[in-house]
């Protein structure tokens, strides 16, 4: 019964969701995501409207949290892990979704018979969220992983320019000798 609404109401869904996700971001740059969807003029804009529009149909289906829905996170999540965002605030967007939904559910005439599909459904987006969470964690380790690669290797290039007459090898031995320290 409720799933019928949901699936019905896809594209009010969507849209809804979509407008709240471009809530977090300054006024002029939700303009310009709200106004292209071309995945080349507005590749961010594109992506998450693509991939909510796939977590969506997943979550519908009665899909649990699996490699699908974590590839489609991942997607958003890697854009919004390298913008100013806090964690609440680059994952928040998957629990904006249960107001949508629980709205939607106040529509149906018997809105209480609907409870138990209405917590279902509940539970599948706090599991989102949950491996939301998770990849928002590994991509900003990549992030920092990258930040500490590049010191390494600049600090590795200055070196070498203040000292040229230091061998690789020599830079080596002194990088496992400081290791330790």
């Amino acid at each position: 019964m409720l799933a019928d609404l949901l699936k019905r109401d896809r594209a009010e869904i969507l849209d809804r969701w979509f407008d709240l996700i471009l809530q977090s971001y300054p006024a002029d740059s939700a303009q310009f995501l709200r106004q292209t969807q071309k995945q080349f003029a507005n590749p961010v804009g594109y992506t998450i409207a693509r991939e909510i529009g796939l977590i969506l149909d997943s979550l519908l289906d009665g899909a649990s949290p699996d490699a699908d829905l974590s590839a489609s996170l991942d997607r958003i999540i890697r854009i919004r892990s390298v913008q100013e965002f806090t964690a609440s605030q680059a994952v928040g967007f998957v629990f904006r979704l249960k107001s949508i939904i629980h709205e939607l559910a106040k529509r149906l005439p018997d809105s209480d018979r609907c409870e138990a599909e209405l917590r279902e459904i509940d539970t599948r987006i706090d599991r989102l969220a949950l491996m939301a969470f998770d990849v928002y964690v590994k991509c900003r380790e990549e992030i920092c992983e990258i930040k500490v690669n590049e010191f390494k290797r600049q600090t590795s290039a200055l070196v070498r320019r203040l000292n040229p007459d230091l061998g690789c090898s020599d830079l080596s031995d002194k990088s496992e000798q400081t290791k330790g320290l």
